[in-house]
């Protein structure tokens, strides 16, 4: 029996702009295999976008198909719909009509990374996906991460044929829908010129642990032509001899190393261009993110853990009326904790130059660890607004959050 085979890449060139503008335009009217799409970025020579980033997919709602269409700018997202139509086609003719630099279009079959060069050239590149069979348009289910790759054979995720087993479904799928979030959003990246091309990317996966996703990551990125150097950082000397020895394994020794330190006291030779953190546990999740944010990482993905330093917080303090059965019972304290912690982070990330997206990027069923803080420095300035919401959120439940002490403290250079 043959091992399932991997994404086929054949990357192409459009005859001109008008012939890979109505390949972008077939796959995004295509209701039933588009999945989503991502522009972003400005053209060269082009004025820049109104908004700097878009995401486009298809949802049900109750008056039927609708083309789902959000913008994002330095501070919020902006969600408008087109039903299935002559609203959708005009729709997807204003947004390849729209200046960006970069296309990143999924589809159940395929994926197509449309870019434009210095010179204005349009190059088109697409690839062959392995899907999974679906059987409801919202649940399409698209592997970024062939099963059969060594690198998850050598992890004992997937068995000796290159299938994930029936145990280590969920850690797969972790990983997987993680990797399906670092794409599109390192695309963006380089198309906005956050991240410098030309030279080998930088990437650091804080609280690494046994180095599920930091072996994930730089498969991905390195398959998609990245020249990549990653670091695992963990204070677990075992788990770095043992991730070591996994890297040995698959000859990725000299471009992938592994570090025994906390995430506070780790020291990299060169400031990160991704910072990515999977599960660190309660406030290591803020350590993660103050230490991206002293570095001033362009990129940052972090999916937090528990969240037991709010919660007890909680437990000593008056709530605000009328919400004081938020924190009567246990298990609801526990899950206001949970939304009240990553909302605070969210807020103080926005306060120091982030554009910040909170998402589920993968189902409860898997973990109920799900949501991901997706994070792309900007440098913008939030207003005043901003810091007054944050503030008056704060006061009201008399809560101190870590990352606010770590990076909004007036001293915090000191930290770094």
């Amino acid at each position: 029996m043959q091992a399932e085979s991997g994404p086929r890449d054949h990357a192409s060139e459009a005859d001109g702009e008008s012939d890979a503008r109505e390949q972008l335009r077939a796959a995004l009217l295509a209701s039933e295999t588009f999945v989503r799409a991502i522009g972003s970025g400005r053209r060269r020579g082009a004025e820049a976008p109104e908004y700097q980033r878009v995401e486009v997919r298809y949802v049900d709602l109750k008056g039927g198909r609708h083309l789902q269409i959000t913008e994002y700018d330095e501070r919020q997202a902006h969600t408008r719909n087109a039903q299935v139509g002559q609203d959708v086609e005009r729709a997807v003719e204003g947004l390849l009509a729209v200046p960006y630099g970069n296309w990143h279009v999924e589809t159940t079959t395929e994926t197509l990374r449309l870019r434009y060069t210095k010179k204005g050239k349009s190059l088109l590149h697409r690839q062959d996906d392995a899907r999974e069979q679906h059987t409801e348009h919202d649940r399409v289910k698209q592997r970024a991460l062939d099963p059969a790759a060594p690198f998850l054979i050598e992890l004992g995720i997937s068995d000796h044929l290159g299938r994930v087993k029936p145990s280590r479904q969920s850690k797969y799928k972790q990983i997987d829908e993680f990797c399906k979030q670092l794409a599109p959003a390192l695309d963006e990246a380089f198309a906005a010129g956050r991240i410098e091309s030309g030279r080998p990317l930088q990437v650091v996966d804080l609280g690494c642990g046994n180095a599920y996703l930091t072996l994930a990551a730089y498969h991905l990125l390195t398959e998609a032509g990245h020249d990549v150097r990653m670091t695992g950082i963990d204070h677990n000397s075992a788990a770095r001899r043992r991730n070591t020895r996994r890297v040995t394994a698959l000859g990725w020794q000299h471009h992938l190393r592994f570090v025994d330190a906390t995430i506070a006291d780790a020291e990299l030779e060169t400031r990160p261009d991704v910072v990515l953190a999977l599960h660190a546990c309660d406030t290591a999740t803020d350590d993660a993110l103050a230490r991206a944010v002293g570095w001033e990482a362009p990129l940052v993905l972090a999916a937090p853990c528990c969240h037991h330093d709010i919660q007890k917080q909680l437990k000593s303090v008056e709530p605000p009326p009328p919400y004081a059965l938020l924190t009567r019972y246990g298990i609801v304290r526990e899950r206001f904790a949970d939304v009240l912690t990553d909302t605070l982070r969210a807020a103080v990330l926005r306060q120091v130059g982030y554009r910040v997206e909170v998402v589920q990027f993968v189902d409860s069923e898997h973990t109920p660890r799900n949501l991901l803080l997706r994070a792309a420095r900007t440098g913008a300035d939030a207003g005043a607004g901003v810091r007054a919401e944050y503030e008056a959120l704060v006061g009201e439940w008399q809560v101190k959050p870590r990352l606010a002490a770590l990076v909004l403290d007036p001293d915090r250079e000191a930290v770094f």
